[in-house]
């Protein structure tokens, strides 16, 4: 009784931790889509605190903006786009059956909330690539509309939302370092949203108590093996 009591606790405090993160990262973006257009400079920021500045961008690619036919350039952008919408398909069904199998068996609480907080973002970031083409139009110069007769872009074509900006520290960097000497450097430059966060965090876990996964993990394995 009480290992089951224990599995159906910590299974739903994975799933609240997920759809918080799914609602607070839905939420805002659409809040985001239905409020303001794109901002395509920093100086056009929603709100800029200096530290903090929330903007409207919205990214087609990976992470950092980075697009699979930049790895690949001879890959046109639309059949780029298609391969990085069904890899996080496959990568999202992936983390989730992971993340399944850890709930059968009393593993690291550090490596189910981290596998959570993954999972979460990636599914945050996977609803708008699959669906905003389709029930929001074009946010360029224009408040976008919720289901428009015609969306801006098909299935598993839409971009990400991001909004949120860090930037802490600017320099320029000194003119005798190679390649980079003399160019200017903005400290958090990148733009993100609350997926993003997410993933980052779950990672950051993953990195920082990985002993305390391991060896818990190692335990339980040679505790079950006869």
């Amino acid at each position: 009784m009480k290992n089951t009591f224990f599995k159906n606790k910590s299974l739903l405090s994975g799933i609240l931790i997920i759809c918080v993160i799914l609602v607070i990262d839905q939420v805002s973006k659409i809040y985001i889509k239905l409020n303001y257009p794109i901002t395509i400079y920093s100086n056009e920021a929603i709100i800029d605190w200096g530290f903090f500045k929330l903007l409207f961008v919205e990214n087609k690619g990976m992470a950092m903006g980075a697009k699979l036919n930049d790895i690949i350039p001879f890959l046109p952008e639309k059949t780029s786009k298609l391969l990085l919408t069904l890899f996080r398909l496959v990568a999202i069904v992936g983390i989730g059956y992971w993340l399944q199998s850890l709930y059968k068996i009393k593993t690291s609480v550090y490596l189910r909330w981290s596998l959570c907080l993954i999972f979460a973002g990636a599914l945050g970031n996977i609803i708008d690539s699959v669906f905003y083409g389709l029930i929001f139009s074009d946010s360029y110069g224009q408040v976008a509309t919720f289901f428009p007769d015609q969306g801006y872009a098909p299935i598993f074509f839409g971009s990400v939302v991001d909004m949120i900006q860090f930037p802490l520290f600017e320099w320029t960097w000194p003119t005798w370092i190679p390649i980079i000497g003399g160019q200017d450097y903005l400290f958090f430059q990148y733009i993100f949203n609350i997926a993003d966060a997410s993933i980052s965090i779950g990672v950051a876990i993953l990195i920082f108590f990985n002993k305390k996964i391991f060896n818990q993990n190692e335990k339980i394995e040679s505790a079950v093996t006869p």
